[in-house]
């Protein structure tokens, strides 16, 4: 059994309707008997473990890491995914959160003979859908109901990126098997940075909820969870549609919006900490500007729409971009009135006119020492300083036009210091409006931005430019605020029996880092 790389011009592998198609078995062999120095004859097969596209150089090249086995190898067994099993009359185990940390800590629990209770303010994905239509056309909110909260969290309506760094902590494999399982394609397990697509992933989570359902776990949607109240033996955990429920052990799954639950555990003393997390706006270019870029003017229409990641270090400091969507949109992520947040996404094909990616400056909680908001000066020391940090940032930012109608400005001009006479046209349907950024962002941000823009050039010539558009405020990042667990255990340092996971309790970063932590708090519990 040996690994290495093919490298095939990407001209010669679109299909008929210019999607990439992968080389033939009969292909791959040939490559690997010549790579190996062995008759064809002697190799078994030849499995793509890894798909990329290099564009550095002028021939666009599609790269496969492989891994050949020769017949005279042993026969490993493939890895299958552990069965889930009937729960109805199991231990009962609390979720609050249905986002990806909740939902996968609910299929490893049914694999383990456990029952889980899922709590989630929001709604279905189908009325979820329909909410966030409203709030997109008619600019109306629904505060539990949003591209934030629903079934599927945060991720079901962004890009669905699958892409992580976290391979120490779990089976990335296992992740992304249990979403094939579910009808996500099978690309996704060789794809270098795969994806889903926001038109797919609503499908995939009522297919989990069917599973966690039938197999005897329990979905409560529209129920906000208000308190936790410790009993002798066990939770009880109250809602704020007069619901309750309780159980020995509760996984909170919550996300990085769900700022009410780290007020709730302020107001009880519990361990919370803040965390340092990025903040900065919106970058949308034409897609095709970006594509021009990246494939050195040579883009076809097999190629996919071209993605980048940039990271530009000052005084320090970083500023990189973040939740890149190539051929995406741009939607408000707004969770309370008077706020406003922007976030990207894309459906699978990523065929929009648009590409977007968040520019954002890394903060950390001494950074605003003495920042003053409302008259009171912001302390390190607060565990909530960065989460009243993002909160006032982004009220300022919706105080601009007192709607979801977003503050923007021209790239060039934003550098230069002017307001942009006009916009050029965006995907971000509730509308933009002119203004100096300079005037909405912190100055820890702007300074920084207005430094980093040119000089990303350098290494994207053409991206900066007057016809891109920077758009406030890309503020939810990651979480602002830790709640601390044992390392051990998962539990929470002083609350025996709280599982803080995923996102929002600060230990994880996107869709499979939360559902790995999910599963790794799942498996913690006794």
């Amino acid at each position: 059994m040996k690994e290495f790389e093919i490298a095939f011009p990407a001209s010669e592998y679109s299909g008929l309707d210019n999607t990439p198609v992968l080389p033939s078995r009969e292909k791959l062999i040939d490559m690997a008997s010549k790579k190996m120095g062995v008759s064809s004859n002697n190799i078994r097969d030849v499995k793509i473990l890894k798909k990329s596209l290099d564009a550095r150089s002028r021939q666009i090249l599609f790269k496969y890491r492989v891994e050949a086995t020769l017949t005279s190898d042993p026969i490993e067994e493939k890895e299958v995914l552990e069965d889930y099993k009937d729960v109805h009359n199991a231990n009962p185990v609390i979720i609050i959160g249905a986002g990806p940390a909740g939902l996968f800590a609910a299929l490893r629990l049914l694999q383990r003979g456990l029952k889980p209770i899922i709590l989630e303010r929001g709604k279905n994905v189908k009325e979820r859908t329909a909410d966030i239509k409203k709030l997109r056309e008619k600019l109306i909110l629904d505060e539990d109901s949003n591209y934030c909260f629903g079934e599927g969290g945060a991720g079901t309506f962004s890009d669905g990126k699958l892409y992580t760094r976290s391979t120490k902590r779990g089976n990335v494999y296992n992740i992304l098997s249990q979403f094939i399982s579910f009808g996500a394609k099978d690309d996704i397990l060789i794809d270098a940075h795969p994806h889903i697509g926001s038109d797919i992933l609503p499908k995939i989570m009522i297919k989990i909820r069917q599973c966690i359902e039938d197999h005897g776990g329990e979905y409560h949607f529209s129920t906000k969870v208000t308190d936790l109240v410790r009993e002798q033996n066990s939770w009880k955990v109250l809602c704020g549609n007069g619901s309750s429920f309780e159980a020995k052990n509760v996984i909170l799954a919550t996300g990085n919006s769900a700022n009410d639950i780290y007020e709730l555990f302020s107001r009880k003393g519990w361990t919370i900490e803040a965390k340092g997390f990025a903040m900065g706006v919106r970058v949308e270019h034409p897609q095709m500007m970006i594509n021009q870029i990246q494939y050195h003017g040579k883009y076809q229409p097999y190629l996919p729409a071209a993605s980048y990641n940039m990271v530009q270090n000052i005084e320090d400091r970083g500023i990189f971009t973040f939740c890149m969507c190539p051929g995406g949109i741009l939607v408000p992520s707004s969770t309370q009135n008077g706020q406003l947040v922007m976030n990207g996404m894309s459906n699978s094909a990523r065929d929009s006119k648009w590409a977007n990616a968040g520019m954002v400056v890394s903060i950390q909680p001494e950074d605003i020492e003495g920042y003053l908001i409302d008259g009171e000066k912001l302390s390190a020391e607060d565990p909530l300083s960065l989460l009243k940090f993002q909160k006032a940032a982004e009220q300022k930012a919706f105080d601009v036009t007192k709607s979801f109608v977003a503050p923007a400005q021209r790239m060039t001009d934003f550098v230069q210091g002017r307001v942009s006479n006009n916009l050029p046209i965006s995907s971000y349907e509730p509308g933009l409006f002119s203004t100096d950024l300079n005037n909405v962002l912190p100055s820890i941000i702007t300074q920084k931005l207005k430094q980093a823009l040119p000089l990303l050039n350098r290494k994207m010539k053409g991206y900066y430019s007057s016809n891109a558009s920077l758009i406030a405020i890309e503020s939810r990042t990651s979480s602002p605020v830790r709640i601390v667990r044992n390392s051990d255990t998962y539990q929470h340092v002083t609350q025996l029996g709280i599982y803080p996971a995923g996102e929002g309790a600060g230990y994880a970063g996107g869709i499979v880092s939360s559902a790995i932590d999910g599963v790794n708090v799942a498996n913690a519990i006794n």
